[in-house]
């Protein structure tokens, strides 16, 4: 069932109404800790003065690392923290304190010869941050720690045994629990990509290629079971399967290359356009040397965090959207009976069109219709009566990033009394609600598509109270109502195993909104009341602080958290329209907004019509 013409055409005028909303910064900052891979710039002040400007990044220069790309996402940093220079370590600008040649274990950076055996250690990295904190780590900030492949080239080399390069694993997991007890509660920890996928892996022959990947592949299961063991909490990234799926189906990618390097035999941290060996390489090619990655492949790991950080942000969308949907039922339940209407077995059907948006759209926007019908028994100032309802929302989770269909199901009952000026009135329903959910995720041109069709149900108890002033023509007075709802949607698994599929636990959802005002109707002549409505609202639950996942490539690890949807807890609705009669009946039509809700508004137009048996 589509809106008509008609309902859109409203519904743009009700969202006349609507203030844009204020957006809000996920992150208080982001700040990473890693080696080559997240490295923005620590070795450029000595570089040659002619070539700074344009290298000194670990790719395919002068292209970002996916570090800047997922700081531009989220309006943060990933500028370097500190730098080499000709006489030591000098500070930076920035949030970024990752550097080429970096380990897990203390001691020089590989390969250790000028300049990378000066790469701080990751532990350096982070003890340095802490110490500039005061030993504290900003609970709303995003960190990254991201190594290994270090430690794993000093073993390659024969410079350490295997031991000692497992051992990483398990100092990473320590590194990264000082973090935790530092404050940190966002902590993106990527695995280990498979070394032995890139081109220097592949340079070893099929024998050699394995057995990095084995090497691989140990360290991350040591790494991930070590934090699991040890209570921590992170958002994993699962590179090591993204990497195979790349290089599994390239051209999906945009890709024509991930067995060679773009840059030819020269190192990425100097690599620039006139080095690449084909025109564009660093758009067509996965890897700049033999093991980083060009500015597309930069950009995909980017693409990929960023979906792995949103999905469950997304997905908190879905109780919200039922809460909207709920409280615009409630609402029409409380309103569809005026008494006066005359004794008897009464009925009423309402149609109505909602429209909800979140972020300004960018988080999501949609709408769609919902049929309620009812029966009353009245009798003198009493009325009571029983409903049922069915509606279905299409919603756009906004920046391609897929969308939701909603539908619920509803049964309920109401009582109403309504003397010469006070009137009070109540109900209670329960809704069953179902979610088929399509989530987008963009990896450059490639687009996967995640689905999953979970439940909920909303447990709705309502009531309002008002007074009438005036005379014949003019009413007004005060009105006041609350509306009570428990929402649980079902937890799910998202219909792959793919990197970037993930699944969600069960959510539950408390709303609880208080609303005091006045409404004004005048009566022109006995079939034509216009009114008009202005209540100020509270949300006097507290929005969900976080929102959860987990990955379903690394099903052992634990669920993880990124922060939950900040939804203005103080606005107010405008509710207008006029009481008439339409083809016999009573009819109400009118259109309601939500206004100064900062994060995105609300809006409804409905048509209700009744009459006797």
């Amino acid at each position: 069932m589509k809106p008509s013409r008609l309902t859109r055409s409203a519904l743009a005028c009700a969202l006349a109404l609507v203030f844009a909303p204020v957006a809000a910064q996920t992150y208080s900052q982001t700040v990473f800790f890693g080696d080559s891979l997240t490295d923005a710039g620590f070795y450029r002040p000595i570089l040659p003065p002619s070539a700074q400007a344009v290298t000194g990044r670990f790719t395919t220069n002068p292209g970002l690392v996916w570090a800047e790309f997922l700081a531009q996402y989220y309006g943060t940093d990933a500028a370097p923290a500190w730098q080499l220079t000709s006489t030591g370590i000098a500070p930076g600008t920035g949030d970024n304190y990752a550097a080429g040649g970096a380990t897990i274990n203390l001691g020089p950076g590989f390969p250790p010869t000028n300049p990378t055996q000066f790469a701080p250690s990751i532990g350096l990295q982070i003890q340095a941050h802490l110490s500039a904190n005061g030993g504290r780590a900003d609970p709303n900030a995003l960190y990254t720690v991201w190594g290994g492949a270090n430690d794993l080239f000093f073993h390659l080399n024969g410079l350490t045994t295997q031991a000692t390069f497992l051992a990483a694993a398990g100092r990473e997991v320590t590194l990264v629990q000082s973090l935790q007890n530092a404050g940190a509660r966002y902590i993106l920890v990527p695995t280990m990509p498979d070394v032995g996928r890139t081109p220097f892996g592949l340079s070893l022959g099929p024998a050699g290629s394995a057995g990095v990947t084995t090497l691989v592949q140990t360290y991350n299961t040591t790494l991930f079971n070590g934090l699991q063991q040890a209570g921590v909490r992170v958002i994993p990234l699962d590179t090591f399967h993204f990497l195979r799926e790349i290089a599994a189906a390239p051209s999906a990618y945009g890709l024509v290359n991930v067995t060679a390097p773009a840059c030819g035999s020269t190192s990425s941290l100097v690599c620039t356009p006139g080095n690449l060996v084909a025109p564009g390489a660093n758009e067509t090619f996965a890897f700049a040397d033999g093991v980083h990655p060009t500015t597309a492949g930069h950009r995909l790991l980017a693409d990929f965090a960023i979906s792995v950080l949103e999905a469950p942000r997304q997905i908190a969308v879905l109780p919200h959207s039922a809460a909207m949907v709920g409280r615009a039922r409630a609402e029409r339940v409380a309103q569809h009976w005026q008494g006066g209407e005359g004794e008897g077995m009464r009925w009423w059907a309402d149609v109505r069109g909602d429209n909800q948006r979140y972020g300004d759209g960018d988080d999501y926007d949609g709408m769609g219709p919902t049929l309620t019908f009812g029966v009353d028994w009245v009798r003198g100032a009493f009325a009571w009566g029983a409903f049922a309802g069915y509606g279905r929302q299409d919603i756009d989770f906004g920046q391609r990033r897929g969308e939701f269909e909603q539908s619920d199901a509803t049964l309920g009952g109401f009582v109403g009394w309504r003397g010469d000026g006070p009137w009070v009135n109540a109900q209670v329903s329960y809704s069953r609600l179902g979610f088929d959910v399509e989530r987008e995720v963009h990896l450059g041109p490639a687009t996967r598509v995640h689905r999953g069709s979970p439940d909920g149900d909303n447990l709705t108890v309502a009531a309002s109270a008002g007074w009438e002033f005036g005379g014949e023509r003019l009413r007004h007075g005060p009105v006041l109502a609350v509306i009570s709802q428990r929402i649980e949607v079902d937890g799910y698994a998202e219909d792959s195993t793919e990197s970037t599929a993930l699944a969600y636990p069960e959510q539950a959802f408390d709303s609880l909104i208080g609303s005091i005002g006045w409404q004004a109707s005048y009566a022109i002549h006995d079939h034509l009341v216009p009114y008009a409505r202005l209540t100020v609202d509270r949300e006097f639950e507290d929005p969900a602080e976080e929102a959860f996942a987990q990955s379903r490539s690394m099903p052992g690890t634990a669920p993880f958290a990124v922060p939950g949807l900040d939804r203005d807890q103080d606005y107010a609705t405008i509710t207008f329209g006029a009481r008439t009669r339409l083809f016999g009946l009573d009819a109400n039509i009118g259109a309601s907004a939500t206004v100064q809700q900062g994060g995105g508004n609300d809006a409804t137009v409905f048509v209700t019509l009744g009459g006797g048996f």
